[in-house]
């Protein structure tokens, strides 16, 4: 349930971008609610065969994200019905037709990502998709030329007072402003970059993040 800034939620976690079977033992220890593969052109993406594998190995009370980047509808439903992931995230140009065609053709729950500058108010179109009852969560992220996301970079978060449903916040979070961002009220925080070192994925970083998050939990 959204509450909003200011009111006190445990924030859930979703661990973006995994790769490889030590990223899958670190979360199994720490069990965020999500964890998501990158099944679209990215430095960490990977292919469905290891993604299948390394589902295999992880805590089945943990979700799995597929992330896809503008994916053509009948791939993603290949996707979808191949049992590897829980959730959809869709993270490209996809607009609300799209989004209405893949929820009819497959119920499962839909993240659309949202990029935004620092901008002050939300355009006519990012509030339709944000309200939209056929997506399961926006996911605000920061908008990159160029790129569909995994910059580090964080927008302006004041931006997010206008959001009235739950959403998933992304975009340059790390151990040292994840205060401020669960301050925002968000239902889950979306992490890569921020708990890695050198493009891989940090056992202490992921568990410093959790430290704050359960401190937080406790205030």
């Amino acid at each position: 349930m959204f509450l909003g800034r200011g009111i006190k939620v445990v924030v859930k976690l979703k661990i973006c971008g995994l790769k490889r079977t030590q990223d899958i033992e670190v979360v199994n220890k720490f069990k965020p609610e999500y964890i998501g593969f990158i099944l679209a052109p990215s430095k960490r993406q990977i292919n469905l065969v290891k993604a299948s594998y390394l589902k295999g190995l992880l805590d089945p009370q943990i979700r799995v994200v597929g992330v896809f980047v503008n994916e053509p509808l009948e791939s993603l439903v290949h996707y979808i019905d191949q049992g590897v992931i829980d959730n959809v995230q869709l993270h490209g140009d996809e607009d609300l037709g799209y989004i209405k065609a893949l929820k009819k053709k497959r119920q499962i729950p839909i993240i659309k990502a949202i990029r935004l500058n620092n901008q002050e108010l939300l355009s006519d179109t990012e509030k339709a998709i944000i309200e939209s009852d056929f997506i399961d969560y926006p996911l605000l992220d920061t908008y990159t030329k160029d790129a569909y996301g995994g910059s580090g970079k964080s927008f302006d978060w004041k931006i997010l007072e206008q959001i009235k449903r739950p959403y998933f916040l992304a975009g340059g979070i790390n151990k040292v402003n994840i205060k401020e961002a669960i301050s925002f009220g968000p239902y889950a925080i979306d992490i890569s970059s921020g708990v890695e070192t050198e493009g891989v994925k940090d056992a202490v970083k992921i568990r410093e993040l959790f430290e704050i998050i359960r401190d937080e939990a406790r205030k």
